[in-house]
């Protein structure tokens, strides 16, 4: 049984990615960079266990991928690494960041077996460019560069953590203390995932695929007297709306369950509940634009939607342009690849009595391509 933990750390904001997409999210084939990251340490199996840090919001989705122990991280790496900390029981551990994605296993080879030599394992590679400080040159022969993943010994790491001052990595906070620490053999191909340019570098990483994702999208809301009514974020002229806990666009409640189903993230009830007080009367297109956002961070564009209002009442036809213009706005894709039906239900049940609406959406996405960067 192996006596060694792995944390992943994600739980950053990718904020020098320069990119709507965190690079935790890019798609390598049909699996996110975390997942490829996490798989491709699992396939080494020198571990008793893989924790991967990061932000709650994430870790709800990338629950539905893997089964490994997430952890939620803090406000920064040293804060995340500590929760992570929290949940590792064996007598070493070895942390890396998810944006290290191209590891070779030589090199993490070579770091276990140097496990008993220090309380701190660190691969290193050489400078060999000058260098100077301020004005003055300074030795590049005495000068490392440091890498991840690095191995220590939990107890000492976690020690070492318990203070307010801030460390770069784990060896700082470990030789803080007076503890040994010792040098191996890094690899240029462990480069680290930082700006749009490090993507060149990562000859592990496959294009995204270019397979298309489609989700449907169902919802029902009977009327209400004296509300005013949207539909797809257009104003309706009549004197009743919908009876909902927010705003009651149907069209849109539609959409966004269509455009969650596409990515696998559950439903609207899930992401914006209706036992929440924050979604009291809510305006939907509010929602649908988070929804949005949430799916350019998680790796996907949206190709294209197709929706079908079946309404006995209100007479829809003077909308439809504007309501397919609005959603476009709203997705951020063309109106050419928004389509609104709207039809009757020959007087047939509750929407045929004009006691309510129904919608149902389609949705497409696909992963977004990174490599058109």
């Amino acid at each position: 049984m192996s006596d060694i933990t792995l944390i992943l750390l994600g739980a950053g904001s990718s904020s020098r990615f320069e990119s709507d997409v965190k690079k935790q999210w890019l798609y390598s084939g049909e699996i996110p960079l975390w997942l490829h990251v996490a798989e491709r340490f699992e396939a080494m199996g020198a571990f008793a266990k893989i924790i991967i840090v990061s932000s709650r919001e994430d870790i709800s989705l990338m629950q539905h991928f893997a089964d490994y122990d997430f952890v939620e991280g803090g406000e920064s790496r040293q804060a995340s690494l500590k929760n992570g900390l929290e949940a590792v029981t064996t007598t070493h551990v070895l942390v890396s960041d998810i944006a290290r994605c191209c590891v070779p296993e030589t090199m993490i080879a070579r770091i276990l077996a140097a496990k008993d030599k220090a309380s701190c394992i660190v691969p290193v590679l050489p400078v060999t460019d000058t260098l100077y400080l301020d004005q003055n040159p300074l030795d590049r022969e005495k000068v490392k560069i440091i890498q991840t993943p690095q191995l220590s010994v939990t107890k000492t790491l976690r020690q070492a953590l318990q203070t307010d001052r801030l460390f770069t990595d784990d060896s700082s906070a470990v030789a803080s203390m007076g503890e040994k620490i010792h040098f191996v053999e890094g690899s240029t191909e462990a480069h680290k995932l930082t700006t749009l340019a490090d993507l060149q570098k990562l000859s592990c990483i496959q294009p995204p695929s270019d397979r298309t994702l489609t989700g449907f999208g169902l919802d029902i809301h009977p009327f209400e007297a004296e509300k005013p009514m949207f539909l797809c974020g257009v104003p309706i002229d009549v004197d009743y709306g919908f009876k909902a806990h927010s705003d009651g666009d149907v069209a849109i409640h539609a959409l966004i369950d269509a455009l969650l189903g596409a990515a696998g993230m559950g439903d609207i009830g899930e992401l914006y509940p209706d036992t929440d007080e924050h979604y009291a009367g809510a305006d939907s297109t509010l929602l649908l634009s988070d929804t949005v956002r949430k799916l350019k961070t998680y790796g996907y564009e949206i190709g294209n939607v197709d929706m079908t209002i079946l309404a006995q009442a209100p007479r829809l036809l003077p909308y439809k342009e504007k309501m397919r213009k609005r959603i476009a706005s709203l997705l951020g894709i063309r109106p050419s690849l928004v389509n609104i039906k709207a039809t009757t239900a020959e007087k047939l049940g509750f929407v045929g009595r004009k006691e309510g609406v129904t919608v149902h959406a389609v949705a497409n996405l696909r992963y977004f391509n990174w490599k058109t960067l």
